[in-house]
């Protein structure tokens, strides 16, 4: 694909039920800098809407969402300080 969304990091997240992903998320996100993207990996149905409205409190963008097979790939882009 050449519109593929380059990550600079990945989480994979996929078996863990909510509040993990969301909770791992918060964790990653502290090792990153403003502008990088963290790629998240999720098969929780919850993770459809818990991201956008993590990333609607904290200030990230959520970039792009894929659900593919049951598993749900979010590319998030940490705001700037």
């Amino acid at each position: 694909m050449t519109n593929e969304i380059k990550a600079d990091s990945t989480l994979d997240c996929r078996g863990l039920l909510c509040p993990m992903p969301v909770v791992k998320t918060k964790l990653a996100i502290d090792d990153l800098q403003p502008g990088q993207i963290l790629k998240v990996l999720s098969t929780d149905k919850g993770a459809k809407k818990d991201f956008p409205s993590f990333c609607a409190e904290t200030g990230h963008s959520l970039v792009k969402a894929v659900e593919d097979k049951g598993v749900y790939t979010f590319f998030i882009k940490i705001k700037k300080a």
